[in-house]
C-alpha cells in the first residue's frame, strides 16, 4: 500500500498538478491538506474519473482536508472522522482520519492533518498550534491502544531537528522551529510513533517545503515540515519512504511536495 501525504495549497488551483500526480505515482491513499475550499467545491468528478473516492472536510478560503482512496480500496463503513476531538468549538477543517481496507491488504487507519502554522508567535495562533498537538498526541494515544497499523499524515508545520532546515538559524524564532514546537512533536513521537522517511533516510537535506519567496527553491533553501508517522504495527510494514522533490519545479506548483511511504500488504 502506498500512501502519500501532499499539502497541495489550494485543491482548485493544483487540480492539474495532483490528476497528473495519481496518473504517474498511482498511490493507493493521497492525504490532502490545504485544500481552500469547502466540501462542494472539491474537484470530486475529475479525481473520481482517476479511479479515486474522495471524502473531504472543507472551509472557504482556508485550511481544508482530504483523503482519496484508489479502487479497489475503501473506507470502512463507519470509521470516517471528520476533525479532531478535544475542543468541540473548533470550527477549523484541519483532521480527518479512516479506516482503509481492501481484500489483499490489511487495514490501515490512515488521518490527514493540516497542524497551525502558530505565527505570529506572541498571537493567539501559537497557543491554538499548541493545544492543537496536545489534542493530536492525546488522540493518537487512545488510537494507538487499539494496536491497528495507524498512518498520521500531513504538514505538521514542525521542522523537528535542526539537520530538517537548510538554513536552521532563519527560523529560530518561528513558531515552526521553536523549542515548545520540536517539545510537542517529540512528545507525540514519543506515543510509539515512527518517523517513516527519518527511518529510511537519516540524511540531512530532506525537505519538503520550500518558500515562494527568496529564492528559496532555486537555492534549496528547504525544511522538512510533512511527515507521515507510523504507529509500531505499521512500521513493521514500512517498507520505503520519499520525497516527490521534482513537482517542486513544475509550474506554478504547490511550495509543499509529495511524501510517499510503501507498506507491506500486512
Amino acid at each position: 500500500m502506498r500512501i502519500t501525504t501532499w499539502n497541495v495549497n489550494s485543491i482548485k488551483q493544483r487540480v492539474g498538478h495532483l490528476l497528473a500526480f495519481l496518473d504517474e505515482a498511482k498511490p493507493d491513499v493521497v492525504c490532502l491538506q490545504e485544500l481552500k475550499c469547502q466540501d462542494e467545491s472539491v474537484p470530486r468528478a475529475e479525481i473520481e474519473a482517476a479511479g479515486y473516492a474522495v471524502e473531504a472536510l472543507g472551509q472557504k478560503a482556508y485550511n481544508g482536508v482530504a483523503l482519496l482512496v484508489r479502487r479497489p480500496l475503501r473506507i470502512v463503513e463507519g470509521s470516517l472522522r471528520r476533525g479532531l476531538p478535544g475542543d468541540e468549538a473548533d470550527a477549523q477543517a484541519r483532521y480527518i482520519e479512516a479506516l482503509i481496507a481492501g481484500e489483499d491488504v490489511g487495514p490501515v487507519r490512515v488521518a490527514s492533518i493540516y497542524l497551525p502554522n502558530g505565527n505570529p508567535v506572541a498571537s493567539d495562533k501559537y497557543p491554538y498550534k499548541l493545544a492543537f498537538l496536545e489534542r493530536l498526541r492525546r488522540h493518537a494515544r487512545a488510537l494507538v491502544e487499539s494496536e491497528e497499523a495507524l498512518v498520521l499524515a500531513g504538514d505538521y508545520n514542525v521542522i523537528p531537528a535542526p539537520e530538517d532546515a537548510a538554513d536552521p538559524e532563519a527560523w529560530r524564532d518561528d513558531a515552526l522551529f521553536l523549542p515548545r514546537s520540536r517539545a510537542a512533536f517529540r512528545a507525540l513521537l514519543a506515543e510509539g510513533f515512527t518517523d517513516a522517511l527519518r527511518a529510511c533516510d537519516p540524511r540531512p537535506g530532506l525537505y519538503t517545503f520550500w518558500d515562494y519567496q527568496a529564492g528559496c527553491w532555486p537555492r534549496n533553501l528547504g525544511i522538512r515540515i510533512d511527515h507521515l508517522l507510523l504507529s509500531p504495527q505499521a512500521a513493521d510494514r514500512l517498507v520505503s519512504a520519499s520525497v516527490q522533490k521534482a513537482l517542486r519545479g513544475l509550474e506554478k506548483p504547490s511550495d509543499h511536495v509529495p511524501v510517499t511511504i510503501e507498506l507491506s500488504a500486512g
